[in-house]
C-alpha cells in the first residue's frame, strides 16, 4: 500500500532516519505486549512513525481510572469496558490506516508468549509487573529479539535496552523477584500520565533506532528519569551482563518454560485477583460457565467473557465480589486482594 505524500516528510528529514529508515520502518513488525499506560502510547506512537505491523496482547479492559494516562481510550471505551486491545486497534485505524494491527485479547504468559513474539522485530514493554517482564526476557533472549523495557510509577519512570549477545539481560540487572509486597504499584504510589508518556516516548524512540538499523545509537544505560523532582540517573550497563546469569548466561528460560511463573496474581491497580490456566489446559466451555452461574446478577456474556455479581457472598472487607471467566482460561475475582479467599470463590462458583 502506497502512502499519503508527505505524510512522513518531517521525518524522512531527520538525517538518522531519511527515506531508507522510514522504507525499513514500513517493513518491520513490533510486538507491544501491554496496552495500558505505556503500551497504548507507544502504539500510537509507533502507527504514526509508520512501522507497518503491530501486534498488540492485553488481557484488560478499558475503566474508567485508565483514562487519566491511557492515550487511546475515551469515555465510551471506559462504559463499555471495551477491551483495550480492540479500544487500540479502532483508533489506529483512524491515525493510520496504513498500520497493519494485529490486537489479541488474552494473556501473555508461557503458552503464548512464543506465539506472539513469532516474526517480530523489536519488542516493546507496555507491562505492569516484573514477573511477566521476566517472561519477555525469556522470549527475547531465546529468540534473540531486541526488547526495549520500561515501567512507571508514582513519579518516577525506567527504562533500557536488551541487545541479545550485546547488552545484559533484564535478569543481569534485576537477578531475582522481590519478595511480595515490597515494590511500590500504581495502586499504591499512584502514578502521573506524563511520566507514563515520558517513558513511552523514549522506549518508542529506542525502538525506532533498532528499526532503522542504528544500534549503535541504542542506550546502553539503565535510564531513571522524575520530572517531579527534577532528577534523572543514568546507569551504565555495559559491564553489568553476568556469565552466571539464569537467562543469558547459562540459558535456562525458567519464566517461559512455567518453572517459576505463578498462576495467581494480585492485578496491579485492581482490587482484583487473576488465575491463570495451566500450560495445556483446555479452554472453559462458556455456555456451561454461564449456567452455571445464572443465578447471580448482573450476568453478561460475550465472545471474551462470562462475568457476574456474586450473590450473597461478600469479599473480607464487606465489599461485593464480581467474577469473570474468560474465554482463553483466565479468572478474575475482582473486590479482594486475597488470593486464598479468591480461590475458595473460584472453587465455589466455577468449581475449578
Amino acid at each position: 500500500m502506497s502512502h499519503e505524500p508527505g505524510r512522513y516528510t518531517r521525518q524522512e528529514r531527520l538525517a538518522p532516519i531519511g527515506i531508507d529508515g522510514q522504507s525499513r520502518l514500513r517493513a518491520a513488525h513490533v510486538l507491544v505486549v501491554g496496552c495500558g499506560a505505556l503500551g497504548s502510547m507507544a502504539a500510537e506512537l509507533l502507527a504514526r512513525a509508520g512501522v507497518g505491523t503491530l501486534t498488540l496482547v492485553d488481557r484488560d479492559v478499558v475503566e474508567w481510572s485508565n483514562l487519566q494516562r491511557q492515550m487511546l481510550f475515551d469515555e465510551e471505551d471506559a462504559r463499555r469496558a471495551t477491551p483495550k486491545v480492540e479500544a487500540a486497534k479502532s483508533r489506529i485505524a483512524h491515525i493510520n490506516s496504513e498500520v497493519r494491527i494485529r490486537a489479541f485479547f488474552d494473556d501473555f504468559n508461557a503458552s503464548t508468549a512464543e506465539r506472539y513474539a513469532e516474526g517480530a522485530d523489536v519488542v516493546v514493554d507496555g507491562l505492569d509487573n516484573l514477573e511477566t517482564r521476566y517472561l519477555l526476557n525469556d522470549v527475547a533472549v531465546l529468540r534473540e529479539l531486541p526488547y526495549v523495557y520500561g515501567a512507571a510509577v508514582g513519579t518516577e519512570g525506567m527504562t533500557t535496552v536488551v541487545l541479545p549477545n550485546m547488552t545484559p539481560c533484564l535478569r543481569c540487572l534485576f537477578p531475582d523477584l522481590p519478595p511480595p509486597g515490597t515494590l511500590a504499584t500504581c495502586e499504591s504510589a499512584g502514578v502521573l500520565g506524563t511520566v507514563t508518556a515520558l517513558v513511552a516516548s523514549l522506549e518508542v524512540t529506542e525502538a525506532i533506532k533498532i528499526l532503522v538499523g542504528n544500534r549503535d545509537a541504542v542506550m546502553r544505560e539503565l535510564v531513571s528519569i522524575n520530572p517531579w523532582t527534577n532528577a534523572t540517573r543514568h546507569l551504565d550497563t555495559r559491564r553489568s551482563r553476568d556469565p552466571d546469569c539464569p537467562c543469558c548466561g547459562l540459558k535456562r528460560f525458567e519464566f517461559l518454560d512455567g518453572s517459576r511463573v505463578s498462576r495467581v496474581t494480585v492485578l496491579c491497580g485492581k482490587n482484583a485477583v487473576q488465575f491463570a490456566p495451566a500450560v495445556g489446559e483446555l479452554p472453559p466451555d462458556l455456555e456451561s460457565v454461564e449456567r452455571r452461574l445464572a443465578l447471580h446478577e448482573d450476568l453478561r456474556r460475550d465472545s471474551h467473557a462470562v462475568s457476574c455479581t456474586l450473590r450473597e457472598v461478600r469479599s473480607p472487607d464487606g465489599g461485593s465480589l464480581s467474577l469473570s471467566v474468560f474465554a482463553d482460561g483466565r479468572i478474575v475475582v475482582r473486590g479482594t486482594r486475597e488470593p486464598e479467599f479468591a480461590k475458595s470463590m473460584v472453587a465455589r462458583f466455577v468449581g475449578h
